[in-house]
């Protein structure tokens, strides 16, 4: 299949399954970061349309608000995240860098935008209008515990059977081998 090939978003997971009701939640035990990544990668998978239709919204506003910042901000995090998969793909040694820390990588990506955001005086901006919405995915995807529907459905997507746009996203940051597990 080609890579952009058969590229689907998830349904909206339910208010009930997202938070309310069914949904459990505990704090992640942070001596088994392991552990801990693959919940948020698997969540991440399961729960993006939900987290998009959260972020989208606050994303708008603040273009409305402040669109040239917020337009600089997201092109400045775009350029930067394309030239590491760019450098990823191309130089050797940036994917063997990539596929042995993964995180430390993504860390690094995320210092060197907030460089950038603040000698250009975007970061306000960019920090409320960008980072805020990925702040709150990331928590609640750090303390949301998986349930059965959640493990079918990333079984799925790392077995290559299904792709969305976070399972792309996840594979360019390098965090591919993790989801599913």
């Amino acid at each position: 299949m080609a890579r952009g090939a058969g590229v689907q978003l998830p349904p909206l997971r339910s208010i009930d399954d997202f938070i309310r009701g069914r949904a459990r939640f505990m704090l992640p035990d942070i001596r088994e970061l392991q552990r801990w990544n693959h919940r948020v990668i698997n969540n991440l998978l399961y729960y993006q349309t939900n987290y998009l239709a959260l972020g989208a919204p606050l994303i708008l506003l603040v273009g409305y608000l402040q669109p040239l910042k917020t337009v600089l901000g997201g092109a400045l995090v775009s350029l930067c995240f394309l030239g590491f998969v760019w450098a990823a793909e191309n130089r050797p040694f940036v994917r063997r860098l990539r596929r042995n820390h993964p995180s430390p990588c993504l860390l690094a990506l995320l210092a060197l935008t907030y460089t950038l955001l603040s000698a250009l005086g975007g970061v306000a901006v960019f920090h409320f209008g960008l980072s805020f919405p990925i702040m709150l995915t990331v928590v609640h995807a750090s303390l949301r515990l998986r349930n059965v529907k959640n493990k079918m459905e990333n079984k799925l997507e790392s077995i290559g059977m299904k792709r969305t746009p976070m399972g792309i996203l996840l594979e360019a940051l390098g965090q591919e081998q993790e989801a599913g597990s």
